[in-house]
């Protein structure tokens, strides 16, 4: 099932809900989904008391220069990789000074170079205040629009589950 913008709308506000009433902060990178997590956040008002910062790193270049991941960890592990993220996500976190950071990087297609992984997959990375954890989703049977909207979803529910089990 492909998520609707009102499925992001609200799990988006829910999240800025959360964030809000704990005085913290959230930074986004974002490659697969060209900034569409920033954008379901900045939806919602008051999103401006949360949102610290959001980059778009398409490219590699990108991910090494702004972010800081080192063109090594995505020579050995590909960029759709949990290590990729997960410094994609570190870098947000320190570069912004928030206290929470979502990461992205997947391939969306319609095809894959032969050292990436296949259409379809994505990584997700979430950095706290005191954890970073990763996640790697397979969902082939999407085209492209769907695929970035699911994704969008997954880092959505992947902050909310972490900030609704820190209560």
């Amino acid at each position: 099932m492909v998520p609707d913008a009102a499925t992001h709308f609200e799990l988006a506000g829910e999240v800025v809900r959360l964030l809000r009433s704990r005085s913290m902060t959230l930074a986004t990178a974002e490659s697969c989904t060209g900034g569409l997590i920033s954008a379901s956040i900045t939806d919602i008002p008051g999103a401006s008391h949360v949102f610290r910062y959001g980059w778009v790193t398409y490219c590699n270049e990108a991910k090494e220069r702004l972010l800081n991941v080192p063109s090594e960890i995505i020579a050995r592990h590909s960029v759709v990789s949990e290590p990729v993220v997960l410094a994609m996500a570190d870098g947000a976190r320190r570069l912004a000074h928030a206290d929470y950071a979502l990461a992205v990087s997947g391939n969306a297609g319609p095809t894959a170079a032969p050292d990436e992984p296949p259409v379809g997959t994505v990584c997700l990375a979430l950095h706290t205040p005191s954890s970073a954890r990763a996640v790697t989703h397979f969902l082939p049977d999407l085209h492209r629009r769907a695929f970035r909207a699911e994704v969008v979803r997954r880092a959505l529910i992947m902050l909310e589950d972490e900030l609704s089990a820190t209560r």
